[in-house]
């Protein structure tokens, strides 16, 4: 028996406190650590960041009592608040940063880039500097600016952060000063990015880029009247989100991205009927987002309409968020393998 509910139906109610509970590593990377890493040999400076973020783990909350009032009083800090991750997909900037997470005391965060722009959007700016200025650590996965006001918002972000005495660790796939080229006037904003650069020393990983491997191949979507006899196979005694792509992808307009998580509580599977290829750029965000929480938590799709790798046009694959449809695409795919082929995500 297959309890079926519908994710279009949900509508979750997240109060501030469960909100900051959420920014915690997913259960992908729940267990790992610096031992657990392991280092290419061919590439030395994997084994380097290790020796690096372990030095910056021990700092962390070594000037206990931090804060806003303390930074008043306190002798001016000239090292840099944060430690930057630049590297290729693939290379474990994510391990990284998860290990550096678990090793560092608390209270402290963990979160991707968009989760912490939702955060802003849910709280408002003011109220998520005065949540997070009491933390000792902010990691900050997959750090990329899109617009001109996400440039803004997070250099303000981090320079207040920095000023209460609060650590921060980020990842990316692009040097902090190179924020935001190609995906609008970066030369207008060069002062607020030159502030989020100040903030952090670089450590670059080297390693393979998998983006030279190619999108990989999603499987074959299944028929519509095939989905009900391989929903009750693939998750019988399970709970699934069974939803019509379109009543989805409409319902998501509704439920801001930073309740995504709550979503989807509960959820051992999805079924998606019709899938299609989304042509609105909002939208298309939107569901990036979706894609990376079902990932995190590692929920297996089962999907008939267009293959994975169409659910973008051809235009917003080359476009200035490029890196952000790859990732879900190849996101998707993997769990739709995971859901048809048993492949593991």
């Amino acid at each position: 028996m297959v309890q079926i509910e519908q994710l279009a139906a949900r509508t979750p109610a997240v109060s501030v406190d469960e909100l900051l509970k959420g920014f915690y590593p997913s259960p992908r990377f729940g267990q790992v650590s610096f031992a657990s890493y392991r280092p290419d040999p061919k590439q030395p400076s994997q084994a380097h960041a290790v020796r690096e973020l372990e030095g910056f783990a021990q700092g962390v909350g070594a000037n206990d009592g931090g804060g806003l009032f303390k930074k008043l009083f306190a002798k001016k800090d000239t090292s840099r608040a944060g430690i930057y991750l630049d590297g290729g997909f693939g290379v474990g900037k994510t391990h990284l940063l998860a290990s550096l997470w678990h090793a560092a005391p608390g209270p402290k965060a963990f979160g991707t880039f968009v989760e912490y722009t939702n955060l802003v959007g849910a709280l408002s700016f003011r109220k998520t500097v005065e949540a997070l200025s009491h933390y000792k650590l902010v990691c900050i996965d997959e750090f990329e600016l899109d617009d001109p006001g996400d440039t803004v918002l997070m250099s303000r972000l981090m320079r207040e952060l920095a000023d209460a005495g609060v650590k921060l660790a980020a990842t990316s796939n692009t040097l902090p000063g190179s924020l935001g080229d190609g995906r609008f006037a970066a030369v207008d904003f060069q002062r607020e990015i030159q502030v989020l650069a100040d903030q952090f020393d670089v450590i670059r990983i080297d390693g393979e880029d998998f983006r030279h491997r190619g999108l990989p191949t999603p499987p074959a979507p299944l028929k519509n009247s095939e989905l009900a006899a391989q929903m009750k196979a693939e998750f019988d005694g399970k709970t699934v989100a069974q939803d019509e792509f379109s009543t989805l992808i409409g319902h998501l307009a509704g439920v801001h991205p930073s309740r995504y998580r709550q979503l989807i509580d509960g959820i051992d599977g999805v079924v998606w009927r019709n899938v299609e290829t989304i042509t609105e750029q909002a939208v298309a965000l939107r569901f990036v987002v979706l894609a990376d929480r079902l990932y995190d938590k590692d929920v297996p799709i089962l999907a008939s309409g267009v293959p994975f790798d169409k659910l973008f046009t051809d235009e917003m694959m080359h476009g200035g968020y490029t890196k952000k449809y790859y990732r879900a695409v190849s996101r998707l795919t993997a769990l739709a393998r995971e859901g048809q082929n048993h492949e593991p995500s």
